[in-house]
């Protein structure tokens, strides 16, 4: 393990415990998986607060650690062959984190690649789909007057919580297993009542959506996650 304390990012959020998981983060949806994939593994890391303001996710201090200027992102210090790895996107950490520590991948190879499948189906689909859905809803984009924009991800919000309803039916979890991809699924769920967009998805017409994001949130782990770092 090499000293990360003297990196660029650690000139704008110094670190008091250099030698744990650095987390750069704020608590949207793409932030708190890696609060709760964190705290569902059991992993020490300190977290810092990074707002989404261009003062914070376009410094140069964010921007030396992941130059695409998006939380979230991390520094293990203890990463491959024990040196330092930076590393943002979401998806590509929740992945790294469960090679690491070897959980939360599914418990066989076949069910890893379903897990790695279903990861994919939030990050190609359910992120950016709701975070358009949200911009039209409940952001700068509600004040387009045309209802094209809005009414198209509407309608594919729709078809892919009936997609998750489907895959729902019978299983507790999106594998039949608690996994990554439902630590990068469920926060993106909950989403839609902070866009204030469950009325015009028809939430209550997915009850199996419905009965598994009330599971993820009753995890202790997602709790604390939920709220790492704090908004204020």
């Amino acid at each position: 393990m090499k000293d990360t304390s003297t990196l660029t990012i650690g000139q704008r959020w110094p670190s008091t415990n250099p030698d744990v998981i650095q987390l750069y983060s704020f608590p949207t949806p793409n932030g708190v998986k890696i609060s709760i994939a964190l705290e569902e593994m059991g992993l020490d890391y300190e977290a810092h607060r990074v707002t989404l303001s261009d003062a914070d996710v376009k410094s140069p201090e964010f921007l030396s650690l992941n130059p695409n200027n998006k939380i979230p992102a991390i520094v293990d210090p203890n990463g491959p062959d024990g040196n330092p790895l930076p590393l943002f996107e979401s998806g590509a950490i929740l992945i790294y984190l469960a090679e690491k520590t070897g959980k939360l991948m599914g418990s066989t190879p076949a069910r890893k690649y379903e897990t790695i499948q279903w990861l994919m189906f939030q990050m190609g689909g359910v992120g950016p789909m709701f975070g358009q859905l949200g911009f039209f809803v409940k952001f700068a984009g509600s004040e387009v007057k045309d209802p094209i924009p809005r009414e198209r991800y509407i309608n594919e919000a729709k078809r892919l919580l009936n997609v998750l309803n489907k895959q729902l039916e019978g299983r507790d979890w999106v594998t039949g297993e608690y996994s990554i991809a439902d630590i990068a699924i469920a926060p993106w769920l909950r989403g839609l009542d902070f866009y204030g967009a469950r009325e015009m998805v028809g939430w209550t017409d997915y009850p199996n959506v419905v009965a598994y994001l009330d599971r993820f949130l009753e995890r202790p782990a997602v709790k604390i996650g939920l709220d790492t770092p704090p908004r204020d």
